[in-house]
């Protein structure tokens, strides 16, 4: 099958599963029967690795369930079994990515750190390469498929992106509470300059990120946010 009959197929599958064949509400699936071969993790970690794979270097529009599977070792049938079509399949290799990036995560600790250096922290956990080198191309072509697959692109934007900045801004809001950033701060402005300091380091070299780009943005960033010390009485 071409990688357009496929991409028909998928669509035709996704169409059926919202609705049925006269536009009314599908069936639920039967329930399974008792018994049989339980699931193998192992085979669905393969089956999604080989999707992540193939996302960062086909991109959504040319990634095949043949191509998957052959990489995965599996066969069709078993990868149907567990994803009804394409989109599915890219959905959950998507959350498998970000569970296994925030499983990487060392803990945030702010009562054992100095307000700079969880500013830091929660800077460089913002790294979408954090745990995952392949992270800019896939953001890239999940991207480029913002409008032919809208709903993809926000699988990565509202599970991937927001979950990310949201700690950075939490994190800084904590710090305007024991009065170390200024109460009057742009925080939105810091998170997405934080944030859009990976993606400009990245389209500028198309390198690893360097080890110490946290470090350097916060230090361009700090002494604007920072509060004021008061002075001795």
């Amino acid at each position: 099958m071409s990688s357009k009959d496929e991409g028909a197929a998928d669509s035709a599958r996704r169409r059926a599963g919202r609705t049925g064949a006269d536009g009314s509400a599908p069936e639920r699936p039967p329930a399974p029967r008792p018994g049989g071969r339980p699931r193998d993790p192992a085979i669905e970690e393969a089956i999604l690795r080989a999707t992540r794979a193939r996302l960062a270097t086909d991109g959504y529009a040319r990634l095949t369930i043949g191509d998957v599977v052959a990489d995965a070792g599996v066969t069709r049938p078993t990868l149907y079994r567990r994803w009804a079509n394409k989109y599915e399949l890219v959905v959950d290799a998507l959350h498998y990515g970000l569970r296994k990036q925030r499983e990487a995560y060392p803990p945030l600790d702010m009562e054992r750190m100095t307000p700079l250096e969880a500013f830091t922290e929660a800077v460089r956990r913002l790294d979408p390469r954090y745990h995952n080198e392949r992270a800019m191309a896939l953001h890239g072509n999940f991207m480029g498929e913002a409008e032919r697959e809208p709903e993809l692109f926000e699988q990565m934007r509202v599970h991937g992106n927001e979950p990310r900045c949201a700690e950075l801004a939490h994190t800084l809001r904590r710090l305007q509470d024991v009065g170390a950033v200024r109460a009057d701060a742009d925080l939105d402005a810091v998170v997405t300059l934080c944030f859009g300091s990976y993606f400009g380091d990245y389209l500028r070299t198309g390198r690893a990120t360097p080890d110490d780009l946290a470090d350097r943005v916060v230090a361009m960033l700090w002494p604007t946010v920072r509060a004021q010390e008061r002075p001795a009485p």
